[in-house]
């Protein structure tokens, strides 16, 4: 059975930095496109980042482009998001994201975690 379990996330003050990161286990992903996404209260979930299996290519949603950095170490079973300059606005639940799909004009998963709370206070 597939898991992916998020750990790394928290309360910090506007200007910080905070990594949080993914264990995968149950699966092997190497091949395929990891993520992260985010959803606020009241929002819809958020697009923040995807990698290719090899690393060489990523993407960013337009909101954290610049600020945010994934990265994944196969060996490990790993995903990472560094999220540096962080604002209120970056306060959401974090999810992980397994086997990334295109869905629509935007992205989707297969499979995902259960979440971590990052608060950004102003």
């Amino acid at each position: 059975q597939v898991h992916l379990v998020e750990s790394g996330g928290g309360l910090v003050q506007a200007g910080d930095s905070l990594s949080v990161s993914c264990k995968v286990s149950g699966g092997n992903f190497s091949p395929y496109d990891m993520g992260w996404f985010r959803q606020a209260p009241g929002k819809d979930r958020e697009f923040l980042a995807r990698i290719s299996g090899s690393s060489i290519e990523k993407e960013y949603g337009v909101s954290v482009k610049g600020r945010f950095s994934i990265s994944r170490d196969n060996a490990k079973n790993t995903v990472s998001l560094q999220m540096n300059s962080l604002k209120a606005e970056d306060t959401a639940v974090y999810y992980c994201a397994g086997v990334v799909v295109p869905n629509g004009a935007g992205w989707s998963a297969l499979y995902w975690g259960q979440g971590t709370q990052v608060t950004v206070s102003s």
